[in-house]
């Protein structure tokens, strides 16, 4: 510009950076050598993988950024200021799996137990919320001795676990949250992996639980060990906070990534889709013959199932835990789809209490990620007992109905045998949102069976008989000729809306699928929220 004097910049000395790397690679270096040689041949001594080849292993290969490596714990004032902790414990940043983005953190049980302290607190906040912005989906590898006790005693409110709970909470819904348990869990951190979607926990060597041994001891005076109390298959079959068991580090991340591939990234986001060489209109000719004849004869569900969704995709969620209730993620023509179902040779397909808990967070995690649920319908309802009444089965039960009321992702029931009493308002029937509701020649809907309505409705007339079994098989056939034969009973009453041959539910759901595809929001009523029977 004229008038304007051009002052060259001035050169100074150019900076050498090159030690400056040198250093900051050797505490690279160290960050990734976490507690040492001796620690880590401790760890691999468990049969436990380090942090860092949990990650390696997890992750696409070279897909991992790290974040936040060589931060530096809280002072304390303690003695343990002087320990080397770099990163404070817990490795976080992104990666990909299947080539989708996730976040992850890992706790690095080789320095000091994996201790959680403030900087380890606030370092896995900041990468959860992060996933929450970038609407990508949260892995925790849990590993860890607890709360570090000299930094806790004055830990900034903001920086504690409290807040991670906070945060999981508002996440629950928006991103998928999984927690991979490969060592201890205890006392208040275990809320954390509870309150993700799914955890995944390793057999032997992972514990979870509030109270340990000891303190179980100290306060009740009954001996315990850590597996009776926190183990995974005691929390994958018996308190149901286990939905799926590992045997060793590998095939928990081998678990954890094929869960990934079934799910979305956010709940915006439609679930993956893959091709598949399994043809949409194949027709299986073993169904003709999977159901028996006696309604009082078991068959394996499961079975079914596999011979209806894409080969080799079914990928069952809680299999240890309420056996009568299957839920599992499938594909069908290569899309994901929740499975809902009975198992007959369980209970004979009752659902109790736990079946409901089960049922009732399946559906609701299917709904909040977009996929369609499939209703497979074999029981005869609810499970009577005083145990159950005790228990609170009403209250568990209205936790399905709610589930589904909820629910406005595709919905379609297939009854394959019994569906009878609250069975059916469980099982997703049309006033609970069914989508269709298909009915093979074997369906029987309605509050009981021909059999069980004969013994209620004459019961005094048929223990008076002289020949009481006679009457009684006269009495039924009298039932089943005034009411209908099912299926065509249930078909003229409106119960099913087709039935079909067996051999065509897979090209029939398929079909299905597509034609409710494009379903994805019901106008409701505003709320702040509902309230749920928990």
């Amino acid at each position: 510009m004229k008038g304007r004097s051009e002052q060259p910049w001035r050169e100074g000395k150019v900076a050498d950076v090159t030690e400056l790397l040198r250093e900051i690679r050797k505490a690279q270096e160290e960050a990734r050598a976490g507690g040492g040689a001796e620690a880590v041949a401790r760890q691999h001594s468990q049969g436990k993988l380090t942090a860092r080849e949990r990650i390696e292993r997890l992750l696409d290969p070279g897909s991992f950024t790290e974040i936040e490596m060589l931060v530096a714990p809280r002072k304390t004032g303690f003695d343990i200021d002087r320990r080397r902790l770099p990163g404070d414990g817990v490795i976080t940043g992104y990666g990909q799996i299947h080539g989708r983005p996730v976040g992850l953190f890992a706790q690095d049980f080789t320095l000091l137990g994996g201790s959680i302290g403030g900087v380890h607190s606030r370092k896995v906040i900041k990468l959860m919320e992060r996933c929450l912005r970038a609407r990508i989906p949260c892995i925790g590898m849990i590993d860890s001795s607890g709360i570090r006790i000299q930094d806790a005693v004055t830990l900034p409110k903001r920086d504690s676990w409290a807040a991670m709970f906070k945060l999981q909470c508002t996440a629950s819904g928006v991103i998928p949250q999984i927690s991979l348990m490969m060592g201890p869990c205890a006392a208040g951190a275990a809320y954390s992996p509870i309150l993700t979607d799914f955890v995944l926990m390793v057999n032997g060597t992972s514990h979870m639980y509030i109270a340990s041994p000891t303190l179980i001891k100290s306060a009740t005076s009954v001996e315990t060990t850590e597996e009776e109390i926190g183990g995974a298959m005691m929390h994958a079959s018996k308190s149901g906070c286990c939905d799926l068991v590992a045997e060793g580090d590998e095939d928990c991340l081998e678990k954890a990534r094929r869960l990934l591939g079934y799910l979305p990234l956010n709940n915006e986001a439609p679930p993956p889709r893959i091709m598949t060489d399994d043809p949409a209109e194949r027709r299986e000719e073993a169904l003709l013959r999977l159901v028996p004849d006696d309604p009082r004869r078991v068959y394996d569900m499961k079975r079914l199932i596999e011979m209806v969704v894409d080969g080799q995709s079914l990928f069952e969620i809680k299999p240890d835990f309420a056996r009568n209730m299957i839920t599992a993620f499938a594909r069908l023509d290569g899309e994901v789809i929740g499975v809902v179902a009975n198992q007959p040779m369980v209970l004979g397909g009752a659902i109790d209490i736990d079946a409901s808990d089960k049922e009732a967070r399946f559906i609701r995690f299917c709904d909040a990620f977009n996929i369609p649920l499939i209703f497979f319908v074999d029981t005869p309802a609810y499970l009577p007992g005083v145990q159950q009444e005790q228990g609170g089965i009403i209250r568990h039960g209205a936790k399905v109905i709610y589930a589904l009321s909820e629910a406005t992702v595709t919905k379609i029931t297939v009854v394959i045998r019994k569906a009878f009493g609250g069975g059916q308002v469980a099982m997703c029937n049309e006033p609970m949102g069914a989508d269709l509701i298909l009915g093979w020649p074997t369906a029987q809907v309605g509050l009981m069976s021909p059999e069980a309505a004969v013994d209620i409705i004459y019961r005094k007339e048929i223990a008076a008989a002289d020949d009481p079994v006679a009457l009684r098989r006269r009495k039924i056939e009298e039932y089943v000729a005034m009411v209908g034969k099912e299926p065509l009973h249930s078909a003229a009453m409106g119960f099913i809306e087709e039935i079909i041959d067996p051999r065509d539910t897979r090209p029939r759901l398929i079909q299905a699928l597509r034609t409710f595809s494009g379903k994805h929001r019901e106008e409701r009523p505003y709320r702040k929220h509902g309230n749920m029977p928990l």
